[in-house]
């Protein structure tokens, strides 16, 4: 854990809250809807794709591949500057889902779309840890 970390730190909330508690566990969980069996992530408390409220939460295996990135080489953000230069990445799970995240554990200028990645986990307070992937 990061003692003094300086970037925003997520809110959870009640929708969020067993996500961010997984994390917690090391365990990247997703919503998958028992109505159309359709999974979908951010944390919603309806499904975007049949608006069923019967969410379940599922334990993802975090294996996924880079669906798109960004090499970040200027952010003056304080927090970010320090960590210069880092890959900001959108990754697609095996499930489906995409979410937001950064490649770690890899020189920026190796990562390429479609390489395949598993989650890491970043604890940054004594509640929040954040998923970020590392290549497979």
């Amino acid at each position: 854990m990061t003692s003094e970390y300086r970037k925003p730190i997520p809110e959870m909330d009640e929708v969020s809250k067993t996500f961010w508690k997984g994390l917690q566990r090391r365990e990247l969980l997703i919503q998958r809807c028992r109505d159309c069996g359709r999974y979908q992530f951010y944390p919603r408390p309806l499904c975007v794709h049949c608006w069923g409220e019967d969410l379940q939460w599922i334990r993802s295996e975090g294996r996924g591949a880079v669906y798109s990135y960004s090499i970040v080489r200027q952010n003056m953000m304080s927090g970010f500057a320090q960590e210069l230069p880092y890959v900001f990445a959108v990754v697609e799970l095996e499930e489906g889902v995409r979410l937001s995240t950064n490649i770690v554990r890899c020189e920026p200028d190796k990562v390429s779309v479609g390489m395949p990645v598993i989650v890491d986990f970043e604890r940054i307070t004594s509640e929040i840890t954040l998923p970020k992937f590392r290549p497979l």
